[in-house]
């Protein structure tokens, strides 16, 4: 698929029900190092299905979430229904909509690496404010830190349909960099406790493997059975991710 903004159509119900969310841990960092206060505006771009925008709307933000693929937006007003203090637009990184200098921060969670950089890097400039900030979010899974993490790994390995994507986003200190020039990085540990179901929904919204119904994913549902049989404990399994986050202004 050419079209990044329609990556995961198809699989909204899975991403919003079985991503992981992002710690508290990373409202504290912007608390102490950029001057997050429950006055912040933050602009959301990439805002998917909620995730990120709702860890802010919970600080008591404002945030107005951008997203261009009409099936995560619809997703996002559904789970952020009740936050009074969010708006849904429909508009890319490039093309926000936004007013001129309306923001405080502009975040991006697990959606840069879809973005055209430059362009994206002029769009964010624009709606800052002068003493605003951008802070760049990944969830990176850990891909052999227990046994049962090596098999999830290698399981998406032999049923991926997009060979490169995977390493692409991995590139996140890369990625970052080009992005500021100048930045602040912190990691975070962070985790998702799973049943079976939860497991095969995870997998299930995954952009680069087999969707439900599509050649191969009955046989990858199979494996990822028999991954979960080998290695639960009480009838769980542990994702385990290092959240990384990057701070900074744009010059």
């Amino acid at each position: 698929m050419n079209d990044p903004t329609q990556r995961f159509t198809g699989r909204v119900e899975n991403y919003a029900r079985y991503r992981p969310s992002y710690p508290r841990a990373v409202l504290d960092l912007l608390e102490a190092e950029c001057g997050l206060t429950s006055a912040s505006v933050v602009a959301d771009v990439g805002s998917g299905t909620g995730i990120l925008s709702k860890l802010f709307l919970e600080n008591g933000n404002r945030v107005i979430g951008i997203e261009p693929n009409e099936e995560m937006r619809t997703a996002g007003e559904k789970l952020l229904r009740d936050y009074p203090r969010f708006t849904s637009v429909a508009g890319t990184a490039e093309a926000t909509t936004l007013d001129d200098a309306c923001a405080d921060f502009v975040t991006a969670g697990q959606a840069l690496h879809w973005f055209d950089p430059e362009r994206a890097r002029t769009e964010f400039a624009r709606i800052l404010k002068s003493t605003g900030w951008v802070v760049l979010v990944w969830n990176l899974r850990r891909k052999d830190a227990t046994s049962f993490l090596a098999a999830y790994e290698q399981l998406l390995e032999t049923y991926r349909t997009d060979r490169g994507e995977v390493e692409f986003w991995r590139k996140s200190d890369e990625m970052a960099s080009t992005f500021f020039g100048s930045f602040e990085q912190k990691t975070f540990d962070n985790e998702q406790v799973l049943d079976l179901d939860g497991l095969k929904g995870r997998l299930l919204s995954v952009s680069y493997v087999p969707a439900e119904g599509e050649s191969g994913s009955d046989d990858m549902i199979r494996q990822a059975e028999k991954i979960f049989d080998e290695h639960h404990s009480d009838g769980k399994v542990i994702v385990e991710y290092d959240t990384k986050v990057y701070y900074g202004r744009l010059r």
